[in-house]
């Protein structure tokens, strides 16, 4: 489950919003943004600390610290009930679309009585917002693209959101007596980036036990169906569950079955009826007898089909079953393969903890190698200046080599790099004579997102071609559900990164898996290699890596084509770029 630390930072996001809907104090509500973020990446769970250890973290003062030690007693805090009981639901409701602030949300219900997003898109449509102040033809785009953003989201959420509902539910149904085996299926098995509704799979004798235990979960606040081998609830967490309940020996289909996807899952029926063979949730039976074949297991379903097991994050329909037929299958890469992490933060700029509590954490997760790699100066919000980052270097430097590291001969070893940010033709923020200090360089695009096509290709291409340059990080900027991806011709970025030796990030991020799977199925083609990193913040986002990892097996990616699953030396050699 989600730990109390995200709760409370959703709801002081929440009240920053509110406060900026209602007209606040403008201070005020950064300090709540900036506590969110603070609490959000902190350590420990707040839940487990007291007044003053809830002050210890960065931005927390005493007055916030009682807001979340209220928030923990009594599940709600009175400041932020009261804001939002001044605020029309129809206000709330339009604050949903990406891309409308809160203030804009306010103008338009009190300037033109708009109370949802199908009036909104309407207005739109009939240029009545033009008339309203600060709103014109390029804001009146701007939300229209938040809202079909809005819309193809269709309710679902983020990939990390339902792991951890998942992962709670099968805990607590696996301690159940005669639940002998329990899993999650379904999208969230195969790691599509966005779940619509959490599948969870119980091999059990009976039933009854194990489904009255799902619904007495606290977390529950609706029985949509119940019967003897399937109930479907609605939590408090935005996400339908589906329990369903198979006899022990039928494990194994039922798995494949309820696993998906469709398209794949049909291609396997097909498979099935030309042996003259019927598989379903309960087994792969003779057609003409009518006696089961096989069940127990996925591997003796597939292998009876005349294929190996086919790994769940591939069963798309693309390609998959003929590589399995010709023996094709990549060995994908696995989180176990990882030897290190190359983009991370640290407070020298906008991350959350020092760097020594950063190279500590990653020590422990029993990394080789784990690179920095703070903001450079064109953003200037992070303040960064040669000094400072020179500063950081040589306190990287004395730091090599002294976190004993997990299975590993010898200490962590330290790279010091940076976030370059690509500018609008291409350019970075430091000459080549200071880049050549850095282990390694990650460039990405933080601004100008609306270049035009020919631009935005244009620009990402110079980047590859810097002989500084090492990774594109998150290529295609998006945030899911939150912002599009840029418009740049990915393929000749793609082409253009396999000429000049840069790979392309898989950004771990929940909020961004930027490359997307299709993209790097593309990527591959053209021989890129690749980085999945976890752009962590903060110490808890080290762990963001489960998802980058699921992205990349959706793309296909073996150990080979992930550079930081590479023995340190390989790597080095890689990061030569210019030499």
């Amino acid at each position: 489950m989600a730990r109390s630390n995200d709760e409370v930072a959703a709801l002081f996001q929440e009240y920053a919003d509110l406060i900026s809907i209602t007209g606040g104090d403008a201070f005020k509500a950064r300090v709540y943004e900036k506590a969110a973020r603070s609490v959000g990446g902190h350590h420990a769970d707040v839940s487990t600390l007291d007044l003053k250890g809830l002050q210890d973290i960065p931005n927390v003062g005493k007055s916030i610290a009682r807001k979340v030690l209220e928030y923990l007693d009594s599940g709600s805090v009175s400041a932020v009930d009261e804001l939002r009981a001044k605020i029309p639901a129809g206000v709330r409701r339009l604050t949903a679309v990406p891309t409308l602030g809160p203030k804009k949300a306010m103008a338009v219900y009190e300037e033109l009585g708009i109370s949802s997003v199908e009036e909104l898109a309407d207005a739109i449509h009939q240029e009545r917002l033009r008339d309203l102040k600060g709103f014109g033809p390029k804001t009146e785009e701007n939300i229209l693209h938040g809202i079909e953003l809005l819309q193809s989201a269709g309710g679902r959420v983020q990939l990390d959101l339902a792991l951890d509902l998942a992962e709670s539910i099968v805990a607590t149904l696996s301690a159940v007596t005669g639940c002998e085996r329990c899993s999650y299926a379904g999208s969230l098995r195969r790691m599509r980036e966005t779940i619509g509704d959490v599948d969870i799979l119980v091999a059990a004798k009976k039933s009854a036990p194990v489904m009255r235990a799902f619904t007495e979960l606290p977390y529950v606040i609706e029985v949509i169906g119940q019967g003897g081998t399937k109930t479907s609830v609605r939590t408090s967490k935005g996400l339908n569950v589906d329990l369903r309940v198979v006899p022990p020996d039928s494990w194994g289909a039922a798995l494949q079955y309820f696993t998906g996807s469709k398209a794949h899952n049909i291609r396997i029926r097909e498979r099935a009826v030309h042996q003259k063979l019927k598989l379903s949730e309960y087994g792969l039976f003779d057609v003409e007898s009518g006696e089961k074949i096989v069940s127990k297991t996925e591997e003796e379903v597939y292998a009876r089909l005349g294929l190996p097991w086919i790994p769940p994050t591939l069963r798309e329909d693309r390609g998959e079953i003929e590589a399995g037929l010709r023996g094709e299958l990549p060995a994908l890469v696995t989180e176990a393969d990882l030897r290190g992490d190359l983009h991370t933060h640290t407070d020298l700029t906008d991350g959350l903890a020092p760097l020594e509590e950063m190279a500590a954490a990653a020590a422990r997760r029993g990394y080789a190698y784990y690179a920095i790699t703070d903001h450079a100066p064109d953003m200037a919000m992070q303040r960064m200046t040669d000094e400072r980052m020179l500063a950081q270097r040589e306190r990287v430097r004395e730091l090599d080599g002294t976190y004993p590291t997990k299975g590993r001969r010898g200490g962590l070893r330290l790279l010091h790099g940076t976030e370059l940010n690509i500018g609008p033709e291409g350019g970075v923020d430091w000459p080549e004579d200071f880049l050549a200090g850095f282990d390694l360089c990650v460039a990405s695009v933080h601004s100008h997102f609306n270049q035009s096509r020919e631009a935005l290709t244009r620009r990402l291409v110079r980047a590859c071609e810097n002989p500084y340059v090492n990774i594109i990080g998150h290529p295609t900027t998006r945030l899911i559900g939150k912002r599009p991806g840029i418009d740049a011709d990915l393929d000749a970025v793609f082409a253009a990164c396999a000429r000049t030796g840069t790979a392309l990030e898989v950004n771990a991020h929940p909020d961004r898996l930027d490359l997307r799977d299709e993209d790097i199925l593309r990527a591959r083609r053209h021989g890129v290699r690749f980085a999945v990193n976890s752009d962590a913040h903060a110490v808890p986002h080290l762990a963001a890596m489960r998802y980058g990892i699921g992205t990349a097996q959706r793309g296909w990616l073996t150990g080979d084509d992930v550079i930081n699953t590479w023995p340190e030396r390989r790597l080095r050699a890689f990061l030569r770029k210019a030499g």
